[in-house]
């Protein structure tokens, strides 16, 4: 394609999260020269979410981004005038018709030569709690903002689900003072993300933090000023927060011709492209197949959409042939109870645990090896671990399982 043809060539994003916003700087990065439309269901300056579980949740940052640039430490600091990005938010896109190329929302249509879907994952709802009063998710700035009221009354708050965003979200109730009930279907926190002899390790820090957990807990109800268990017992609650998992915002590629995997996240290849010619997919709402760990993966965390973006611009300025495999290492944190807790790669394939320290006291880590190894790491208040322990997954490397269970050994130095 020559340059003159390109810059008459137009790419729309859909989803002005951290995926969206990271694909438009990328694509000027690799030196884009055409046209690039972000669209934005929220009427918001696109923002971070990492920060509304804390300081926009606890009123420490400013929570109404204004037009004319960054506010907040919530909203990213990107001069999208100066891109050259055109955002057109406040935008719901309903439908995909790619025989036309364009895009369906209520305003009317979008044309594109190129499209990035970065839509991310919506909050599962709790069932029966769609319209009660009182029911909370956090996944927006709204859903910030109508959480602080509830914080700053230092209300009684029932959290249901004791994942990373339950967890997180006791953590910041605990600090604004509010008494805290965090009610768990299955029988330890992180079920769904950490195997058993790691996560029950974590259950006594709910505890520590003054918040009483629940596990083996089902709600049938939520009531006026109560929650209602399946045991028949009630929880005071002047709210209740669900934070029991994430969906791909997905549904209105139904009838597009974008494949979905069983769970409705868009099934992209190995450079992220979909199903249907020049349609992309990055972030939260895009699975990937990795080499790495033979298997297709689905990163609901802040780094694959910060990585992801790089790779589908690459591939749409400079071609598939130029552009290496998307096989990143997964990575995430979480801050919680007073802890800072990273984890790095995916464990699923692990056939050995390692300690690293002793998960009583304040800072220890688990290694995962699949035949020697390191496949995966958690550390809990651990960074340099985490930090060697990510390169060493990156590079493939095997772990003197000895060595390794050593705590004053460097993590590299583990290494074979």
């Amino acid at each position: 394609m020559s340059e003159d043809s390109r810059a008459q060539r137009r790419v729309v994003i859909v989803g002005a999260g951290m995926a969206g916003v990271q694909t438009a700087v990328a694509l000027r990065e690799e030196g884009w020269p055409g046209t690039i439309t972000l669209l934005g269901a929220e009427p918001h300056r696109p923002y971070d979410r990492p920060p509304l579980s804390k300081a926009v949740l606890l009123g420490a940052a400013e929570a109404h981004p204004g037009p004319g640039g960054p506010e907040s430490p919530a909203t990213f600091d990107v001069d999208f005038a100066a891109l050259g990005v055109e955002l057109l938010l406040g935008r719901h896109v309903t439908a995909l018709r790619p025989a036309e190329r364009h895009l369906v929302t209520a305003e009317g249509t979008v044309p594109y030569d190129r499209l990035v879907i970065a839509t991310g994952a919506e909050p599962v709802p709790l069932p029966g709690g769609e319209t009660a009063p009182g029911v909370h998710m956090l996944r927006t700035l709204d859903d910030a903002l109508r959480l602080r009221p509830v914080l700053a009354a230092q209300r009684e708050v029932v959290v249901v689900g004791a994942g990373w965003i339950g967890a997180e979200f006791a953590t910041a109730a605990r600090e604004a003072g509010c008494p805290v009930t965090v009610v768990e279907a299955a029988d330890r926190p992180l079920a769904g993300a950490l195997p058993a002899e790691v996560a029950e390790r974590m259950a006594g820090w709910y505890a520590e933090s003054g918040a009483r957990l629940l596990t083996g807990s089902r709600v049938a109800a939520v009531e006026p000023g109560a929650v209602l268990l399946a045991d028949g017992s009630r929880i005071r609650a002047g709210a209740v927060v669900v934070g029991i998992g994430a969906r791909p915002a997905t549904g209105w590629l139904a009838g597009s011709g974008v494949e979905l995997c069983e769970g409705g996240a868009v099934r992209a290849d190995d450079r992220l492209r979909t199903t249907v010619p020049d349609v992309y997919a990055a972030g939260d709402c895009a699975s990937f197949p990795s080499a790495r760990y033979g298997e297709r993966l689905l990163v609901h965390h802040w780094d694959n959409a910060l990585q992801g973006p790089a790779a589908v611009a690459a591939h749409i300025v400079r071609g598939g042939a130029e552009v290496p495999r998307y096989d990143p290492v997964p990575y995430f944190w979480s801050e919680q109870f007073g802890r800072f807790v990273q984890y790095a790669g995916h464990h699923a394939g692990a056939d050995r645990l390692v300690w690293r320290g002793d998960p009583g006291n304040a800072s220890w880590s688990v290694c995962w090896l699949r035949e020697g190894t390191l496949v995966a790491l958690l550390a809990v208040g651990r960074p340099r671990d985490l930090a060697q322990g990510r390169k060493l997954i990156g590079a493939g490397a095997r772990l003197d399982p000895e060595r390794a269970a050593d705590p004053s050994v460097p993590l590299k130095s583990a290494a074979v």
